[in-house]
């Protein structure tokens, strides 16, 4: 009598496993990073539109730049508003302006602005945001 035989065995479906598993373990690290990443994007993001925000407060106030710590989304002093889970402390100084803003998904990460006034670590260039 013949048998019939279809389906997979039970050592082939173990390898699927493994493999599976293998892929995983190389690509939930990655994953993390990722997120971390566009936490901090995000951030950056918002200091770059604060700047813009800062910009046109002083060109309709005679130079004088808005400190401000922007901690919710509804907060939206001088037209600027941070995106979710995102807060920014702007301090407004002799001609011009810094600020600094963390994520609270990023924890341990500061990123920073500066226009026009003493450099804020971890900002090196003069309106170009950076993160640590």
């Amino acid at each position: 009598m013949a048998r019939k035989t279809s389906g997979f065995t039970l050592i082939e479906l173990l390898i699927v496993v493994v493999i599976i598993g293998i892929l995983a373990a190389i690509a939930i690290p990655h994953y993390g990073v990722a997120k971390e990443r566009a936490y901090l994007t995000t951030v950056k993001s918002d200091l770059k539109n604060l700047a813009i925000s800062e910009e046109a407060y002083a060109s309709a106030n005679s130079g004088k730049y808005f400190t401000h710590t922007y901690a919710t989304t509804t907060d939206s002093a001088n037209t600027f508003g941070v995106s979710d889970k995102v807060a920014i402390t702007a301090t407004a100084g002799a001609g011009g302006w810094s600020a600094t803003g963390k994520h609270s998904s990023a924890p341990g990460h500061t990123c920073a602005i500066f226009v026009g006034t003493t450099a804020v670590a971890p900002a090196v260039f003069d309106g170009a945001p950076a993160c640590d």
